[in-house]
């Protein structure tokens, strides 16, 4: 039977996919068998075989993942590799990726809604797993784990191990390496090991790389009250920060770097994205249809938490006079719908079907903050060179925010976009150097880098 020219075609265009060597199945094997110890130590009622379990779990799945990352891209010459994608079930929505999106999907309903702790200190179906961290726990935070330990610990473990893959990955661009680097430390230092500091020394827990309006209750009255009662120094603080952060830091530093100085080296959704999420980027949906539903929900999000958090207060300046239960009402179904099923079950459990910014593309409000005053404010741009275009079209398919770059790059034209997390995948794997991030001057921020040559040109003439 002859074959369709539609397959012919892929023929031409895609290398034929190779076996998996025996190196490579070998690493794959022992994560493999780091899952399989993991699934022990949640099942296994006896607490030190239990904790043992999870020891070799991590151990298998932490030293397998590096092994496996430097063999697959380590031997490799440097560069981006986007050889078969489209091809491969894993990265291409097939069936290991609903696979993987069902089991992540799954954790996350287990987390948010299955392992609340009884009055026995039992947290469900989770419970084996985080009472295995009860020493961790106890080590750092002075206190025994709960389900938002073992959220954290499995979250920071995966941003340091993925973001060793992107390491290796990446490794031709400085660029990269900083931004990967920056966002494994804040992770890591910040949102996982200093909150637990702060419990260890009797201080609130406070998460210093998370601010309104993505943090959301930072700014409620509830929880400035918690933060600065007895007067203490340290929680004042915190509440200082959080303001100047949310209200002059971010569009100080969003006018000097655009979003990414936030999005895509130091936001710990942005971390899990760039890290974990890298083998999914090419996922997301570059329509035209996918950017008007981008608008239609983003924003709307954003509306949504300023609306909350002045119903808040002025819940608390009338005394519940006016509004009563409702503003609690408002806040809790923020709380449900976007800080848990939006950003938790489909931000992340969408991974492998969506791409791995569909929080941080469609809810996200700090996001959609940072991207207004990019658009309109910042000195922030991707500036492209035409004639230099190839129309290879990597840069679109490493565009994780679902920018059509090649449609600008052809055209000349600077990529100035709400959207754009600044994280220079686009620019990275450009093999004629076409796209910049630049920060220059706003003046002819609009132009195309044709008309600035013609402009030149006048001018030297």
């Amino acid at each position: 039977m002859p074959s369709s020219p539609a397959a012919d075609s892929l023929s031409l265009t895609q290398p034929p996919l190779t076996d998996i060597s025996l190196a490579e199945k070998s690493t794959l094997a022992v994560i493999g068998g780091g899952f399989l110890a993991l699934l022990v130590a949640a099942s296994d009622a006896d607490a030190w075989r239990a904790r043992l379990s999870l020891y070799a779990a991590l151990t298998l799945i932490s030293g397998g993942t590096l092994a496996w990352a430097w063999y697959k891209f380590g031997r490799k010459p440097a560069g981006v590799q986007q050889d078969n994608l489209w091809l491969r079930g894993s990265t291409s929505r097939g069936a290991l990726a609903w696979v993987t999106a069902v089991v992540l999907t799954g954790f996350y309903v287990l987390l948010y809604w299955y392992s609340s702790p009884d009055d026995k200190g039992n947290f469900g179906l989770l419970n084996g797993l985080v009472h295995t961290l009860d020493p961790s726990s106890q080590a750092l935070r002075q206190r025994p784990a709960d389900q938002w330990f073992l959220y954290g610990t499995f979250y920071t473990l995966a941003i340091l191990l993925m973001g060793g893959r992107a390491l290796w990955k990446y490794r031709q661009s400085p660029y990269q390496l900083i931004r990967t680097g920056s966002v494994m430390f804040f992770q890591l230092a910040f949102a996982f090991l200093l909150p637990g500091l702060l419990l260890f020394f009797q201080q609130p827990e406070f998460y210093f790389t998370y601010f309104w309006p993505l943090k959301y209750d930072y700014l409620f009255p509830g929880t400035i009250d918690y933060l600065v009662k007895d007067g203490q120094a340290l929680g004042v603080f915190m509440v200082f920060w959080g303001a100047v952060m949310s209200f002059l830091a971010t569009p100080v530093l969003t006018y000097f770097y655009g979003k990414r100085w936030y999005c895509s080296w130091v936001c710990g959704c942005g971390g899990l994205a760039e890290t974990a999420g890298d083998p999914y980027r090419q996922l997301s949906d570059k329509s035209r249809a996918a950017w008007r539903w981008e608008v239609r929900i983003i924003y709307p999000v954003l509306g949504l938490i300023i609306l909350v958090t002045a119903a808040m207060w002025l819940n608390q300046v009338l005394h519940g006079a006016l509004l009563g239960a409702a503003a609690d009402g408002l806040y809790r179904f923020y709380g449900f719908f976007i800080g848990a099923v939006f950003s938790g079950v489909v931000g992340v459990g969408f991974y492998p079907i969506m791409g791995s910014r569909v929080w941080c593309r469609f809810g996200c409000p700090m996001a959609a903050y940072l991207g207004l005053l990019q658009k309109h404010f910042s000195r922030f741009r991707i500036t492209t060179n035409g004639g230099q275009c190839i129309s290879c079209g990597n840069c679109s398919n490493v565009c994780e925010m679902g920018i059509d770059v090649k449609q600008y790059a052809q055209r000349g034209e600077p990529i100035i976009r709400a959207s754009c997390v600044g994280c220079g995948m686009c620019s990275t794997a450009c093999p004629r150097g076409v796209l910049n991030l630049e920060n220059g001057p706003r003046d002819g921020r609009y132009q195309s880098s044709t008309l600035i040559h013609a402009d030149s040109l006048r001018i030297l003439s």
